[in-house]
């Protein structure tokens, strides 16, 4: 098993990826066993694929907040000179 990345973990708790894994694995072994249609399994990736693309947007948008915010510490305050 690949080692965990902490760093995207909690954003993919929060958005509850490992349910979609899960529901994508099972989707194919339920194709395998004839019990959906192969038209059902693809309509289902279609819509997991449309959701990791969100979740994708979401980790962009979330690194590119994270990178135009100040270090703490410095003042937004413009200092008056004597």
């Amino acid at each position: 098993m690949a080692p965990r990345d902490y760093d995207s973990s909690p954003v993919s708790d929060i958005l509850g990826m490992k349910a979609i894994i899960d529901g994508l694995a099972s989707d194919l072994q339920d194709m395998r066993n004839k019990k959906i249609s192969a038209q059902d399994g693809l309509a289902r990736a279609a819509i997991a694929k449309q959701i990791f693309n969100g979740v994708r947007l979401f980790i962009q948008a979330h690194a590119m907040i994270e990178k135009s915010q100040k270090p703490q510490g410095q003042s937004t305050q413009i200092e008056a000179q004597p």
